[in-house]
């Protein structure tokens, strides 16, 4: 059997070994769990500040992670990048770069996790925001993917009113588009996107029944939306709700002032 000294100590190495590994594994685990916890608490402060709009600090926080493999925290620093570029005190050379720095964490978030409903609607956003940059003939071909990505995210998640939203401004865009850009969308490709304020209307009551008065732009794009289709009495009811939507932003400020201004003129008008 040979030497039983040497033996011993062979056991004893292979259950040091063993014990080693099995501490391992549990010290993996648990680096896994606080990796998650930690996760997890940036999540919840992220909304935090988020809800508190608090755009600045919010992307100060979420910056710290650019390099982070989680989706649910990619999507929402591309969120951040993005508001941050629409602060009126960013300059344009910094709009810029933060712009096509959202989409780039927006793509990464979508590659982390194609399941994501959030990742796919923020890319259409933040897609749709480069296309500023890139010229008609790239903002009208990309605006086939941004329709892809919004109809995804409601197919994942048929409850978030702003991804129906979003894909009514999408319809309403197309059906307004003024004639002589319609004339070169058809130049350069052969079947451009198109739309009418009828899919438009759609959209915007489907978000409407998911989370009645959920944002104010809804209201007002219903009222707009009517009024294009030349319902002077149904614009008047959602140009109202509106107006008289409480004002919790700037752009709840803007829109009362519009939705105020086009009342007025319906009412000339009778």
């Amino acid at each position: 059997m040979g030497n039983p000294g040497t033996f011993k100590r062979g056991l004893l190495l292979s259950a040091l070994s063993y014990l080693g590994f099995e501490t391992y594994q549990i010290i993996s685990q648990a680096a896994v769990v606080h990796a998650t916890a930690k996760d997890e608490e940036i999540l919840e402060q992220a909304d935090y500040l988020y809800e508190s709009g608090e755009t600045e600090k919010l992307y100060q926080l979420l910056a710290q992670y650019k390099e982070s493999e989680d989706a649910e925290l990619l999507w929402r620093l591309a969120r951040a990048s993005r508001d941050v570029a629409q602060l009126s005190r960013t300059s344009e050379e910094e709009k810029k770069l933060l712009v096509y720095e959202a989409l780039e964490y927006a793509k990464r978030a979508l590659e982390k996790n194609e399941s994501n409903f959030a990742a796919h609607k923020w890319y259409a956003i933040c897609l749709s925001d480069v296309g500023d940059y890139e010229g008609i003939k790239v903002k009208i071909a990309n605006a086939y993917i941004i329709k892809e990505h919004f109809e995804k995210a409601i197919e994942l998640n048929p409850k978030d009113a702003t991804s129906i939203h979003l894909m009514g401004i999408w319809c309403y865009t197309f059906a307004e588009m003024p004639w002589y850009q319609r004339r070169i969308a058809k130049m350069l490709f052969a079947s451009p996107p198109s739309s009418t304020y009828e899919e438009a209307l759609v959209y915007f009551h489907r978000a409407e029944q998911v989370d009645p008065n959920f944002y104010s732009k809804n209201l007002l794009l219903l009222g707009k939306t009517y009024l294009k289709l030349h319902n002077k009495k149904l614009a008047a009811l959602w140009l109202t709700k509106a107006r008289d939507y409480p004002a919790h932003t700037e752009e709840d400020k803007q829109i009362q002032t519009e939705a105020a201004q086009l009342l007025t003129s319906v009412s000339d008008k009778n």
